[in-house]
């Protein structure tokens, strides 16, 4: 207040309103995994978080897609499993290990997240393309999301690259970063090994993840099954360039179209498929004759004469797209998640929507089989990614990991809790060192009343009225004693009544009698 000495005319301003609560964003995933390269304006983003909001920024920051690599062995022993049969004898279609491999899930993943609604998200590079995945290099750039607020969801697709015990590892490490350092986050997560059937000669992926993830932060976390067949890939994304094996390819392509050992010395048709097939294994490299444009212009024509000529090759392109069409569903969740935030609101299951982009489950799931999935004795829900006939795929189920809690059972609930209390807790640091007494409390209050009445309205609480959706407790002898006040405390209570989803819709039917 200003100390009147002289005489004259002040004026004292005061504020009729009282301070809001923002809301705080609920959707925004961050990516954890490897990239073509990290850099801005020749700035290294190696393991530092990076916003983006499209694909073409994540191209401009991040680089392009990994370049896969695949050999063709013959199987030849009984019980090998066979990708396809040509000229009578067997062959499988496997990745190449290591990093001439080119095995990344990143940048596909990314693909599948904007495809399913996918918005704003932070992506941390561990690495490039000419690192082997490393639960270490995942786990470091996991790490340096404590210093970002914004991110709610966490994802590190590229954990199902490592093995089973690193994966889990991993996973454990992203349910402490969620439930105890951070606590305003959740993570989704794969099942190792979910692409195959709970039956697999292997073990019960389902089994196997329940027993080692643990029973320590649950309620921070989702987790699908199975994997999902999808359209990510298309043929032009592939080439002979993705067979590492040429040598095989071409012996299988000559025996396939009958050609002779030596180019035939008079042009025709054979003549032209023989070049063709001999091409494959010719040195593509820049020289005075060729550029890099024309190589890459041959190459692209020669892949178009493949592709014309041999049913065999594209058998072979074909089982290379839909191994790398099968990916884990955290990505496409991510972005379900996303695209339900913004259309309904953080309170909307993210359950009873299909999915983008998808073909098919890698594993057909019924509604017996999702019983055991939704739930267990030991209350570790699997969520289930199920397709309809007349409808196509569906995520149904909207489980945290901790399906036996009575208060943390469904996911929308624990997001939306993480909202609210973000919210908050960020609009009371304004009354931080303010004084402890009733004005200070009376402020506080119809702060947090203002913005969970203005929440209840839009349908994020259940309720015919405020006072059914929330209570907000706050004062001396109600929510704090004398020893708190001494203390410096100010203690507040928000009671509020989460809309939970109507996960088992019961109809009763009954006869009656004939009244005429």
């Amino acid at each position: 207040m200003t100390v009147m000495k002289s005489p004259g005319v002040y004026i004292v301003e005061k504020s009729a309103f009282p301070n809001s609560v923002v809301e705080v964003e609920t959707a925004v995933p961050a990516f954890v995994g490897y990239t073509e390269l990290a850099d801005n304006r020749n700035t290294s983003l190696l393991k530092r978080p990076w916003r983006i909001t499209s694909m073409a920024e994540y191209q401009q920051y991040f680089g392009g897609p990994p370049a896969p690599r695949f050999e063709i062995t013959e199987q030849a022993a009984h019980g090998d499993p066979v990708d396809f049969n040509a000229n009578g004898k067997k062959y499988a279609v496997t990745p190449v290990a290591g990093t001439a491999g080119g095995r990344y899930g990143l940048y596909y993943a990314l693909r599948l997240f904007f495809q399913n609604g996918g918005g704003a998200c932070y992506v941390v590079s561990a690495g490039d393309y000419h690192q082997n995945v490393a639960a270490a290099d995942l786990a470091a750039g996991l790490d340096e999301l404590r210093t970002e607020l914004e991110p709610t969801i966490v994802v590190i697709p590229e954990a199902v690259l490592l093995d089973q015990a690193q994966c889990v590892t991993l996973q454990q490490q992203m349910l402490s970063h969620c439930g105890q350092e951070m606590k305003n986050r959740v993570a989704i997560l794969d099942l190792w090994g979910g692409d195959k059937p709970r039956n697999d000669p292997g073990g019960d992926p389902v089994a196997q993840f329940r027993d080692a993830i643990g029973t320590n932060n649950l309620q921070y976390a989702a987790a699908y099954y199975p994997w999902l067949n999808t359209t990510i890939v298309t043929d032009g994304d592939l080439s002979f360039e993705n067979i590492s094996t040429l040598p095989e390819l071409q012996s299988l392509l000559r025996t396939e179209l009958d050609l002779p050992a030596t180019k035939p010395a008079v042009p025709g048709d054979v003549q032209d498929r023989w070049q063709a097939v001999d091409s494959i294994t010719a040195a593509w490299t820049p020289g005075p004759h060729l550029t890099v444009a024309e190589i890459a212009t041959n190459k692209r024509l020669l892949n178009q004469t493949l592709i014309t000529i041999s049913p065999v090759f594209n058998t072979i392109l074909g089982e290379i797209k839909r191994k790398l069409n099968l990916l884990p569903p955290s990505a496409a969740m991510a972005g379900i998640y996303t695209m339900i935030d913004n259309s309904r609101g953080v309170w909307k299951a993210p359950a009873n929507v299909s999915l983008t982009a998808v073909t098919s489950p890698s594993v057909p799931v019924s509604a017996l089989e999702q019983e055991d999935l939704n739930v267990t004795p030991q209350g570790k829900s699997i969520n289930a990614i199920r397709a309809f006939a007349g409808e196509g795929v569906l995520v149904w189920g909207a489980r945290t990991l901790d399906g036996n809690s009575p208060d943390w059972r469904y996911i929308n609930v624990r997001r939306t809790m993480i909202m609210i209390e973000e919210s908050c807790r960020l609009a009371a640091k304004s009354c931080v060192f303010e004084p402890n007494v009733a004005n200070t409390w009376v402020t506080i209050k119809i702060m947090i009343e203002s913005f969970l009445t203005s929440f209840w309205k839009r349908g994020g609480l259940a309720g015919a009225r405020p006072e059914d959706a929330f209570s907000v407790y706050v004062g001396l002898g109600e929510t704090m004693t004398s020893d708190d006040m001494l203390e410096g405390i100010l203690r507040i209570t928000v009671l509020v009544a989460i809309v939970r989803p109507a996960e088992f819709i019961e109809l009763t039917w009954q006869q009656q009698m004939q009244q005429s």
